[in-house]
């Protein structure tokens, strides 16, 4: 089942009128489509509230007892428990199973990703992109006075780009890369054969001290300072690239 029939079939599923084969094969699609799991909570509010607002016909008074009347006396008296019972725990189950339907939403809702989250692939993938298709540099230089202004007229801002050749760490190029929905400046450094991108754009968030993570297998330190955003990533171990970071955020501060 492709992504397009899940989609056509998700208000049926959110009621709960697919056979077990279909139902079975869109519960493995939505474990791994984010959009669908959107869709899907959003159909099962929709569903929620129109079972929220349903109309249910109770059964008058005249009508109940000519239908206890009917039955062998020895059922009558039972049948009145299991009448009046039986439609209680109708209202009582469809009530949680709206309930039920409602909390599985907000949990899948919940545990959608966040744009950070979001933006922290980005991230990984263009570091990872950028190594396949053998792209690290649009401009190949070890030069700062050559890489820097390579960017003028291609950024709205200036990104600040730093020589760390003689502590080990030395500058190769730079790119233009896209993250986040906006272009960002990439400066390419190296370390023992080791790449390291790092990706410069504008924010006005408040600064915000280095904090190193790991993704997919790569370390990154991303920080906020005086109304820049940086992350850097590579295959380094963590120590070195905050080492790394910690020296960038100096040059950048005097």
């Amino acid at each position: 089942m492709d992504h397009q029939e899940v989609l056509e079939l998700l208000p049926a599923y959110a009621d709960q009128e697919l056979g077990i084969v279909e139902t079975l094969e869109i519960q493995r699609h939505l474990e791994g489509c984010a959009d669908c799991q959107r869709e899907y909570a959003a159909q099962r509010i929709v569903s929620a509230r129109f079972k929220k607002g349903a109309a249910y016909f109770e059964a008058p008074a005249y009508l109940t007892q000519r239908i206890i009347d009917a039955l062998p006396q020895d059922a009558a008296s039972a049948s009145v428990w299991h009448f009046n019972w039986g439609i209680s725990w109708r209202h009582a189950g469809a009530a949680l199973a709206t309930m039920l339907a409602l909390a599985w939403s907000v949990g899948l809702y919940l545990n959608l990703p966040s744009d950070q989250d979001k933006l922290t692939d980005e991230v990984v993938a263009s570091h990872v992109r950028s190594l396949q298709v053998d792209h690290l540099s649009d401009v190949v230089s070890t030069d700062q006075h050559t890489v820097k202004p390579w960017f003028n007229g291609k950024l709205n801002f200036s990104p600040p780009v730093v020589d760390l050749a003689s502590q080990g760490f030395p500058l190769i190029g730079g790119r233009l890369d896209y993250l986040g929905g906006r272009p960002v400046a990439a400066l390419i450094y190296r370390h023992a054969q080791h790449p390291i991108n790092l990706y410069i754009w504008p924010t006005t968030d408040r600064d915000v001290a280095p904090q190193l993570q790991n993704r997919q297998g790569y370390h990154m330190v991303r920080w906020t300072w005086d109304g820049m955003n940086y992350w850097t990533v590579s295959d380094l171990a963590g120590k070195d690239l905050e080492q790394f970071a910690g020296m960038v955020r100096s040059m950048v501060r005097q």
